[in-house]
């Protein structure tokens, strides 16, 4: 598919985003390419591993293509959403749990599900143009696409404050959080993919010492809060205006499931676990939650000015968390 360029190059399995023009971001035909491919070259002797990279400067991911879920969820048709996100979080798992090294090359917007193909990549490579964020609760989603794993294992209230607030990681502060590995001046990608396509060798990647990471110093404890409204409490008896206004902006059913999901992801055993407690709440996102409102805002009309209804109650929360039952996320070795 053009929107996805995916070939054999010597050792290498190589998938290159070719959607510049929107940010490369993601939509469901790519992610079932992605998963597809990986399935092909998993017991392929030819294939020591693979790359992951985009064309055009400004993003490797922007996030997933949601417009054809907005559509249908606004006609009634819940179903598109929840397909896309099954299949996307299969995916996901996949690049987590693949027996070969997957190595991402991750340069400006790295969002959402951005995130959840190179954030889970076994190398994950970062320049000075990356920007990592899961900007979800703003569009009245929650951090998905095992983002609530990578925020729950985050050092301190790191996870919290980076949910809550969608605010933006460059390289220093995606290695201190968990979100990358290794920083590599961005003039140097090109002659490191040739010599890992050459050799299908990890050991070639090497690394700079990483950027400041200003979030290591920053004071977070506000965000130890059992809800989102003490967190809010603690953040203007602090006088922390910065953090406050995200907050008042996001999707507070959105902001209250997200603390949810991310303090539950900290017991989870495997990235499994999050993603199929995040399906829960997503498959339930076009019916249940202030998802179509956020998007209208902020994507479709651009307006910017989402009026949020939906109950952000502690009753509601748990509904939008409960077991789908029969719609459960079910693995592929489990079918």
């Amino acid at each position: 598919m053009n929107d996805m360029i995916i070939r054999k190059d010597r050792r290498a399995g190589r998938l290159t985003f070719n959607r510049p023009q929107a940010l490369n971001a993601l939509s469901h035909e790519m992610a079932l390419a992605i998963d597809a491919a990986l399935r092909e070259w998993r017991d392929d002797p030819e294939v020591a591993l693979v790359i992951i990279d985009a064309k055009g400067e400004r993003a490797f991911c922007s996030g997933g293509d949601i417009a054809a879920v907005y559509r249908a969820g606004l006609a009634g048709d819940h179903r598109v959403g929840r397909e896309f996100f099954r299949d996307e979080y299969i995916m996901n798992a996949r690049i987590a749990e693949y027996p070969k090294p997957i190595v991402a090359f991750m340069q400006g917007f790295v969002m959402g599900g951005g995130v959840g193909v190179g954030g889970h990549a076994s190398h994950r490579i970062v320049g000075d143009t990356t920007q990592i964020a899961m900007p979800e609760c703003g569009i009245g989603l929650i951090p998905d696409v095992g983002g609530s794993w990578l925020l729950g294992h985050a050092p301190g209230r790191c996870g919290e404050y980076l949910g809550l607030t969608a605010a933006r990681m460059g390289a220093g502060d995606a290695i201190f959080t968990g979100f990358a590995d290794s920083y590599i001046p961005e003039a140097e990608w090109p002659a490191l993919i040739e010599r890992l396509a050459e050799s299908g060798d990890v050991t070639a990647i090497g690394a700079h010492p990483a950027p400041e990471a200003p979030l290591a110093t920053v004071d977070l404890s506000a965000f130890a809060g059992e809800t989102v409204a003490e967190i809010v409490a603690a953040l203007e008896t602090a006088g922390n205006e910065a953090a406050l206004k995200p907050l008042r902006r996001n999707s507070p059913l959105s902001m209250a499931a997200t603390l949810a999901l991310v303090r539950a992801a900290r017991k989870d055993a495997t990235l499994r676990d999050s993603l199929a407690r995040e399906l829960r709440f997503t498959a339930r996102a076009t019916a249940g939650s202030d998802f179509l409102e956020g998007v209208r805002a902020q994507i479709i009309d651009k307006d910017r000015n989402p009026r949020w209804s939906a109950d952000a109650s502690p009753a509601h929360v748990a509904e939008m968390l409960a077991p789908l039952g029969a719609d459960e996320l079910i693995w592929e070795e489990s079918k």
